[in-house]
């Protein structure tokens, strides 16, 4: 049996092959032993919590933890071999591989939890707002796995301030081709951080209204009142002015009512009154004011400001519809008598020649 164990194998006795074998069934065991008693007891634990942070570093622990705790017991096996330095060459290559991409899966998962605990602190468009944080996750994990990818040419032994050098003259060339995509990319994260508007929220943009459908990298989209789809960049809204309608907490309504230059005085006088309990009485509705504000062209004008407490311009409409109704109901029993442009010709005659005189009043 002493003989047996004494043979030699590509530099290596078995018992030398079997001590290895051995380590590596330890470590495998250790490993299950953790995942079925620690882990799970963990996974209890953070259930029983209101908080997410250890259930994420349980899923944080499996997922990237075990698999490189796996490899550690095969490495630490292996190392107890007397091996060619090829094989110890490239079980190094490997193991820089293995650990860099549970490193950069490690991270990337870190910032997915970061924006899933982000998004679900938000009050209002929950799930717009993590469709719109997918843009920065995507280009957030292309930095990290660009820098994973550079530490590992690092580590493989490559000349790495060439390749920086060389990547700095390709991004100052990019850079300033590409001058219009960058300025949309940080007027996106203007966008975002920022928050002028959020999908769904309806925006009037110089001459262009309607609401926000989709917020992208580069440009943002916008279904117009009228149907189609307006794409504008990102850097021509973030460098407008932008009327946010879904900000608006109560609307101000201004109009104005004209009446003949021939009402009595006493119904001029209760006009103001009049109006005041039709917008008193109309629901969503709070008076400001009510004058009479000036002697017009061929009318007398009348000027009254309302709130309409609901950011809902159809309901807004439904308010100012009915008290329009209600005004020209109340008017016609009062005998009011709106105004409307008027022209009156007077006529004087001499014996010798007649005179014309025309007044707009």
């Amino acid at each position: 049996m002493d003989e047996l164990l004494k043979q030699v194998y590509f530099g290596n006795t078995i018992l030398n092959f079997a001590e290895a074998l051995g380590i590596f069934i330890l470590g495998i065991i250790v490993i299950k032993i953790f995942r079925s008693i620690v882990l799970r007891r963990l996974k209890k634990w953070a259930a029983k919590t209101q908080t997410t942070i250890d259930d994420f570093i349980i899923i944080g622990m499996q997922k990237s933890v075990v698999p490189v705790l796996y490899f550690g017991s095969f490495y630490i096996a292996f190392k107890y071999l007397k091996l060619s330095p090829d094989f110890h060459t490239a079980i190094n290559i490997i193991s820089i591989f293995i650990v860099t991409f549970y490193a950069i899966r490690l991270i990337t998962s870190v910032m997915d939890f970061s924006i899933v605990s982000y998004t679900s602190k938000q009050e209002e468009a929950h799930e717009h707002k993590a469709k719109q944080l997918k843009g920065i996750s995507t280009f957030a994990k292309m930095l990290v796995w660009g820098i994973g990818i550079i530490f590992l040419l690092d580590n493989l032994g490559v000349n790495i301030s060439a390749v920086v050098a060389g990547l700095g003259i390709g991004g100052i060339a990019v850079a300033l081709a590409a001058q219009a995509i960058l300025g949309d990319l940080f007027s996106y994260f203007v966008i975002f951080f920022d928050r002028p508007f959020e999908i769904g929220d309806f925006i009037i943009v110089d001459d262009k209204t309607g609401t926000v459908e989709h917020i992208g990298i580069k440009t943002t989209r916008i279904r117009a009142l009228s149907g189609e789809q307006l794409v504008l960049s990102n850097t021509d809204l973030t460098s407008s002015r932008i009327h946010n309608y879904k900000k608006l907490q109560r609307r101000r309504v201004v109009f104005q009512i004209g009446v003949i230059y021939e009402t009595p005085a006493d119904k001029l006088k209760i006009i103001p009154e009049i109006v005041k309990n039709i917008i008193v009485e109309a629901e969503n509705a709070e008076f400001d004011r009510g004058h009479f504000k000036s002697y017009g062209d061929f009318s007398l004008n009348f000027e009254f400001v309302y709130y309409v407490l609901s950011a809902d311009y159809t309901i807004y409409m439904d308010i100012q519809q009915n008290i329009n109704l209600k005004i020209f109901t109340v008017f016609e029993k009062e005998g009011i008598v709106f105004a409307y442009p008027t022209q009156m010709v007077y006529v004087n005659k001499t014996d010798n020649d007649s005179s014309i005189k025309t007044e707009i009043v």
